[in-house]
């Protein structure tokens, strides 16, 4: 009866919605109510679970669920610190973001280790944490981590009829397990508040202006930052820049990615090629590709261990594209399996069981962002025209980025999420607090409904910034860059008045700041410890590219996916 009741406010809710929705199509962004005063974060021991040494400290970031409602929900980030070196010519803070979405920074602290690092670190605390989502920071799941290992898979880079069939039915399955898992929760995993949740954080470090370094999709929930707070940056450096143009977030940038990575796979095959006397998998492209077809045939009909299939085999393969430091290992893997030693290929393709959770958290949180993110096309009949296009010229990569993007096709939008709530809300109706949670619900899911009913779908928020709001923020890219593809670049800085672009010409290794290339090094370094900007665009030689039989010193700190 107390629920019934309070249905009576749900009414008169839906009619003040109705009079106060906002005109114009404002963003979220724009008429969200500011974040809430941020509490300094209180710093100790890590939790053994984060697997981090003594020398790292951890701490907890207390942010609304939505920021719209910054009294209602909290959710914890977890964050971790080392301080500078040198107090004497400690700066701040340099928090950092490797990318994903999905991914975290936690182990970041440890970076200052690295000689590539110790003079930035003298200068700076490097600031780690896990993003909303990820980890133990409010941690996402769409499905049970042993289904979502669960192995061989297949892969095929020209699917049939039933294979696309199969495929789009795992992906409406997925949604559901992650409307299911999250709930009413589900919509708040989104770009827009990882970047009011970095302000968050500047703030409880005590920061009055933000040092950021992002990679990969970092580069983009930094660009939003920076459009939605640019008085509050101090020095951001953008490293393998995503393309921010609100047409390109997130399915044609995917479209986009698939094409860059043939170009890239072709500077592996290629390499092979010149490298036949060491590999003997074929003196041309052509030839290597098809020891590589043979050897995805084979384990297609016959698993390698029972548990690497196809699918794994270009999951593995897939790295090249990512680093070149990958190129010797892989060459190796697959010329040992062909030529009958399967041990290297078992090595590097064989999935980490004690991964799989983490991995598949992983995934549910890229997921959930780029779906949030943007409106996707919700017909089937696009999507497979699109990727069926795209395929005939780049076909290594993009009906597996198809399968793992294709959820978003059947993702609930915001009204449905936001009655989903409203539903969870009247059914916790009855206990004595639930009265105002229920006003507060429902009032959010009536400007929601109207909302939706004035503007339609709202799209990306339009990153940008006037000449003069933000201070020379620095751009680093790889030409050949197939995560990120180049383009991406040059689209941020013209979107960032005063920004200064670097370029390791002919390169193609996803993620270059304090990498293999002293050039890029250089001018990072002088960036973060002086605020010294190069040219509006400056150019850098390649790094060697890598020699057979070479070790992978880097390969294990290839960026995530996107």
């Amino acid at each position: 009866m107390r629920a019934l009741a309070l249905y009576g406010t749900i009414g008169s809710l839906m009619v003040t919605a109705l009079a106060t929705a906002p005109a114009g199509g404002a963003t979220g962004a724009a008429a969200a109510p500011p974040a809430p005063v941020a509490h300094r974060i209180e710093f100790g021991r890590c939790a053994a679970v984060e697997h981090l040494p003594s020398s790292v400290e951890c701490g907890r970031l207390t942010v609304p669920l939505d920021y719209a409602r910054p009294d209602g929900k909290k959710i914890h980030l977890t964050v971790s610190r080392i301080r500078a070196t040198a107090r004497g010519e400690r700066q701040g803070s340099l928090v950092f973001n490797p990318g994903g979405p999905g991914a975290s920074s936690m182990e970041f602290p440890l970076y200052g280790a690295l000689p590539k690092w110790s003079k930035v670190a003298r200068a700076y605390d490097f600031v780690g944490y896990a993003p909303r989502g990820v980890g133990r920071s409010a941690p996402l799941s769409c499905q049970d981590p042993k289904e979502f290992a669960k192995t061989p898979t297949d892969s095929r880079m020209h699917p049939d009829a039933a294979f696309k069939r199969q495929k789009r039915a795992e992906a409406k399955e997925y949604a559901r397990g992650c409307v299911r898992r999250a709930g009413a929760d589900l919509p708040y995993y989104n770009s827009i508040n990882n970047a009011r949740d970095l302000d968050m954080l500047r703030a409880a470090l005590g920061e009055k202006k933000l040092t950021f370094m992002g990679a990969s999709y970092g580069t983009y929930f930094g660009a939003v930052y920076a459009t939605l707070f640019p008085g509050h940056v101090r020095r951001m450096i953008f490293d393998s820049v995503v393309n921010p143009s609100p047409r390109k977030i997130w399915y044609q940038n995917n479209l986009d990615q698939d094409v860059a990575f043939e170009r890239r796979w072709g500077d592996w095959l290629s390499w092979v090629a010149r490298h036949d006397k060491h590999y003997h998998l074929g003196t041309t492209k052509k030839a290597v590709q098809q020891s590589y077809d043979k050897a995805a045939h084979k384990l297609r009909r016959k698993p390698l261990n029972g548990k690497i299939g196809a699918g794994q085999l270009q999951s593995a393969f897939l790295k090249t594209g990512y680093n070149d430091a990958f190129w010797p290992m892989r060459a190796e893997a697959l010329s040992g399996y062909l030529h009958g030693d399967p041990k290297p290929l078992i090595a590097q393709a064989l999935p980490r069981v004690a991964g799989a959770a983490a991995d598949e958290n992983s995934n549910a949180v890229y997921t959930a962002v780029e779906c949030n993110d943007a409106p996707w096309p919700r017909d089937w009949q696009t999507w497979d025209r699109d990727n069926t296009e795209v395929a005939r010229i780049a076909p290594f990569e993009t009906w597996d980025n198809a399968w793992m993007n294709l959820p978003c096709a059947y993702w609930p939008g915001r009204s449905a999420s936001a009655t989903a709530e409203l539903d969870a809300a009247v059914r916790r109706a009855d206990h004595p607090a639930a009265g105002q949670d229920l006003v507060d619900v429902a009032g959010h899911a009536a400007r929601t409904q109207v909302d939706d009913a004035l503007h339609g779908r709202r799209g990306p928020l339009d990153v940008h910034t006037e000449p003069g709001a933000l201070p020379p923020v620095l751009l680093l890219a790889a030409e050949r860059d197939a995560a990120t593809p180049y383009r991406g670049a040059l689209e941020l800085q013209r979107r960032l008045p005063g920004s200064s672009l670097v370029t390791e010409n002919g390169a193609g290794t996803h993620g270059v700041a304090f990498n293999d290339n002293a050039c890029v090094n250089k001018y990072a370094e002088a960036y973060l410890l002086h605020g010294k900007i190069p040219g509006h665009k400056v150019y850098c030689a390649p790094r060697a590219q890598p020699v057979p039989g070479q070790q992978a010193t880097r390969a294990q700190h290839a960026l995530p996916g996107k």
